[in-house]
């Protein structure tokens, strides 16, 4: 019973931070796309942080469930651009860096909250209380390093990939777009197969990548109090 308890609160926990990390992912996408010149993004609706403009409802129950999911792109038209690989790049980027705050301000927090509580409590209420809002700010943090460093990968079609399509020649770039279908589901086959099969390598190198960053992040706070 009482991992049954803690799994529905993980689950109306991260619900919300779910929500939450992916607008401000593809909000970010829409709004620097549109300082570089492109409005697309504007025209459709999507430069707004209503939650329910961005979702994509089997993303966002996939990222509840196993944390990792996706929301609805934001439609960019690399022709409004000056520099399209430049621009794409930066824009692709915004995305992560998003998600880089957000986990930031979701570690100081959540080391704010640790430092400021009591050693004990009036009852078991504010108990419970306490614990709830330790676990939403520390998922909150975790859960939005997550979905950046995982974005930064340079496969289609994550966010990475865009970027890397700034540094690649020509050539090299055009065949990697041609094939990006191709490409993903190799990839996410791979992810499928090593979490499965070979031990998950691949996750669990992320995880220590986003467990360095969390703990770099917590670090600096910690010397702060």
């Amino acid at each position: 019973m009482d991992f049954l308890i803690d799994f529905l609160i993980e689950l109306i926990i991260i619900f919300p931070i779910v929500l939450i990390a992916l607008t401000f992912h593809e909000c970010a996408h829409g709004f620097i796309a549109h300082k570089l010149g492109d409005p697309t993004a504007k025209y459709m609706g999507r430069l707004t942080l209503n939650p329910f403009k961005h979702i994509d409802p089997i993303g966002a129950v996939c990222m509840l469930l196993v944390h990792f999911g996706w929301a609805k792109p934001v439609p960019i038209d690399i022709t409004n651009f000056k520099n399209s690989k430049r621009d794409m790049a930066l824009s692709a980027l915004a995305g992560p860096c998003a998600n880089i705050a957000l986990g930031f301000v979701g570690c100081f927090l959540y080391v704010l909250t640790l430092n400021l509580l009591p050693d004990q409590f009036a009852n078991e209420f504010t108990f419970n209380l306490a614990r709830v809002l330790v676990t939403f700010l520390y998922y909150f943090g975790w859960l939005n390093i997550s979905l950046a460093l995982f974005n930064l990968l340079p496969v289609p079609p994550l966010d990475g990939s865009k970027i890397l399509y700034a540094f690649l020649p020509p050539k090299a770039s055009n065949w990697c777009k041609l094939h990006e279908r191709e490409i993903s589901a190799v990839f996410f086959l791979i992810l499928i197969f090593d979490s499965r099969l070979f031990g998950g390598y691949i996750t669990g190198f992320l995880s220590l990548c986003v467990s360095g960053v969390f703990n770099l992040f917590t670090s600096l706070f910690n010397l702060i109090f």
